[in-house]
Protein backbone atom coordinates (compact mmCIF):
# COMPACT_ATOMS: atom_id res chain seq x y z
CA UNK A 1 0.00 0.00 0.00
CA UNK A 2 1.75 3.36 -1.12
CA UNK A 3 1.86 6.42 1.43
CA UNK A 4 1.92 9.69 0.13
CA UNK A 5 3.65 12.64 2.56
CA UNK A 6 2.58 15.92 2.19
CA UNK A 7 5.46 18.39 2.40
CA UNK A 8 5.17 22.20 3.17
CA UNK A 9 6.52 25.59 5.31
CA UNK A 10 5.51 23.78 7.85
CA UNK A 11 5.91 20.11 7.48
CA UNK A 12 9.72 20.51 6.39
CA UNK A 13 11.43 17.95 3.73
CA UNK A 14 15.06 16.93 4.91
CA UNK A 15 17.52 18.03 2.61
CA UNK A 16 17.89 14.15 1.55
CA UNK A 17 14.14 14.21 0.73
CA UNK A 18 14.25 17.24 -1.56
CA UNK A 19 17.32 15.92 -2.99
CA UNK A 20 15.74 12.54 -3.52
CA UNK A 21 12.23 14.07 -4.86
CA UNK A 22 14.02 16.70 -7.64
CA UNK A 23 16.31 14.02 -8.80
CA UNK A 24 13.71 11.77 -8.97
CA UNK A 25 11.12 14.57 -10.96
CA UNK A 26 14.21 15.44 -12.98
CA UNK A 27 14.77 11.59 -14.39
CA UNK A 28 10.65 10.52 -14.35
CA UNK A 29 9.19 13.72 -16.23
CA UNK A 30 11.71 12.45 -19.18
CA UNK A 31 10.69 14.65 -22.48
CA UNK A 32 8.16 16.77 -20.38
CA UNK A 33 10.86 17.95 -17.91
CA UNK A 34 13.03 20.74 -16.82
CA UNK A 35 16.56 20.86 -16.19
CA UNK A 36 17.61 19.79 -12.02
CA UNK A 37 18.15 23.79 -10.83
CA UNK A 38 14.23 24.72 -12.45
CA UNK A 39 13.01 21.66 -10.38
CA UNK A 40 14.57 22.43 -7.77
CA UNK A 41 13.56 26.18 -7.69
CA UNK A 42 9.82 25.16 -7.68
CA UNK A 43 10.56 22.46 -4.91
CA UNK A 44 12.20 25.60 -2.83
CA UNK A 45 9.83 27.81 -3.49
CA UNK A 46 6.74 25.16 -2.95
CA UNK A 47 8.78 25.01 0.91
CA UNK A 48 8.83 28.39 1.10
CA UNK A 49 12.91 27.97 1.21
CA UNK A 50 12.89 31.11 -0.33
CA UNK A 51 10.60 34.04 -0.47
CA UNK A 52 7.60 32.64 -2.00
CA UNK A 53 3.62 32.29 -1.32
CA UNK A 54 4.54 28.65 -0.77
CA UNK A 55 2.71 25.62 -1.98
CA UNK A 56 3.57 21.91 -1.09
CA UNK A 57 5.12 19.09 -2.47
CA UNK A 58 3.56 15.48 -1.94
CA UNK A 59 5.66 12.31 -2.44
CA UNK A 60 4.15 8.79 -2.89
CA UNK A 61 6.53 6.00 -1.25
CA UNK A 62 5.76 2.08 -2.22
CA UNK A 63 7.88 0.13 0.46
CA UNK A 64 10.06 3.57 1.22
CA UNK A 65 11.23 3.60 -2.71
CA UNK A 66 9.56 6.97 -4.13
CA UNK A 67 7.39 6.02 -6.58
CA UNK A 68 5.69 9.44 -7.45
CA UNK A 69 5.68 13.07 -6.52
CA UNK A 70 4.13 16.17 -7.06
CA UNK A 71 5.05 20.31 -6.74
CA UNK A 72 2.20 22.91 -6.34
CA UNK A 73 3.15 26.41 -6.27
CA UNK A 74 0.88 29.19 -4.42
CA UNK A 75 -0.03 31.85 -6.90
CA UNK A 76 -0.94 34.83 -4.77
CA UNK A 77 -3.69 35.20 -6.74
CA UNK A 78 -7.17 33.78 -7.13
CA UNK A 79 -10.58 34.34 -9.04
CA UNK A 80 -8.96 35.58 -11.78
CA UNK A 81 -5.90 33.19 -12.25
CA UNK A 82 -6.18 29.61 -10.00
CA UNK A 83 -4.62 29.85 -6.63
CA UNK A 84 -2.57 26.65 -7.28
CA UNK A 85 -0.19 25.99 -9.98
CA UNK A 86 0.47 21.87 -10.39
CA UNK A 87 3.99 22.59 -11.54
CA UNK A 88 5.57 19.18 -11.55
CA UNK A 89 4.22 15.44 -11.32
CA UNK A 90 5.73 12.11 -12.32
CA UNK A 91 5.37 8.43 -11.45
CA UNK A 92 8.05 6.18 -11.90
CA UNK A 93 7.12 4.10 -15.07
CA UNK A 94 7.20 0.85 -13.48
CA UNK A 95 4.45 2.04 -11.22
CA UNK A 96 2.22 3.72 -14.36
CA UNK A 97 -1.01 1.76 -15.15
CA UNK A 98 -1.64 1.33 -11.81
CA UNK A 99 -3.93 3.91 -10.53
CA UNK A 100 -0.90 5.36 -8.51
CA UNK A 101 -1.05 8.45 -10.60
CA UNK A 102 -4.98 9.12 -10.11
CA UNK A 103 -4.42 8.41 -6.38
CA UNK A 104 -1.55 10.93 -5.82
CA UNK A 105 -3.50 13.53 -7.88
CA UNK A 106 -6.54 13.24 -6.17
CA UNK A 107 -4.54 13.76 -3.10
CA UNK A 108 -3.18 16.73 -3.93
CA UNK A 109 -6.56 18.07 -5.26
CA UNK A 110 -8.15 16.95 -2.12
CA UNK A 111 -4.70 19.43 -0.30
CA UNK A 112 -5.12 22.18 -2.19
CA UNK A 113 -7.12 25.02 -1.24
CA UNK A 114 -8.48 27.06 -4.07
CA UNK A 115 -8.27 26.02 -8.27
CA UNK A 116 -5.59 24.15 -10.01
CA UNK A 117 -3.59 25.38 -12.90
CA UNK A 118 -1.32 23.10 -14.98
CA UNK A 119 0.11 23.33 -18.09
CA UNK A 120 -0.12 20.00 -20.51
CA UNK A 121 1.64 19.28 -23.79
CA UNK A 122 -1.06 18.28 -26.08
CA UNK A 123 0.41 14.98 -26.82
CA UNK A 124 1.75 13.90 -23.14
CA UNK A 125 -0.37 10.64 -22.65
CA UNK A 126 -1.27 12.02 -18.88
CA UNK A 127 -3.34 15.03 -20.25
CA UNK A 128 -6.20 11.52 -20.25
CA UNK A 129 -5.84 11.56 -16.74
CA UNK A 130 -6.29 15.25 -16.32
CA UNK A 131 -9.47 15.40 -17.94
CA UNK A 132 -10.51 12.07 -16.39
CA UNK A 133 -10.22 14.14 -13.35
CA UNK A 134 -11.81 17.15 -13.98
CA UNK A 135 -9.23 19.20 -15.23
CA UNK A 136 -10.08 21.77 -18.44
CA UNK A 137 -8.81 23.29 -21.36
CA UNK A 138 -10.86 26.48 -21.31
CA UNK A 139 -7.73 29.13 -23.00
CA UNK A 140 -5.00 28.84 -25.15
CA UNK A 141 -1.71 29.79 -23.81
CA UNK A 142 0.31 32.38 -25.76
CA UNK A 143 3.79 33.55 -24.02
CA UNK A 144 6.08 35.73 -25.20
CA UNK A 145 10.44 34.89 -24.09
CA UNK A 146 12.34 38.10 -23.42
Amino acid sequence: MPTITIYDATNRATEQEKQAIVSFLFQHLGQYGDPAEQIRKAVDYALKDVTSFGGFVAAMRLEDALVGAVVINHTGMGGYIPENILVYIATHPDHRGKGLGSSLLRKVIDHASGDIALHVEADNPAKKLYEKLGFTNPYLEMRLKK
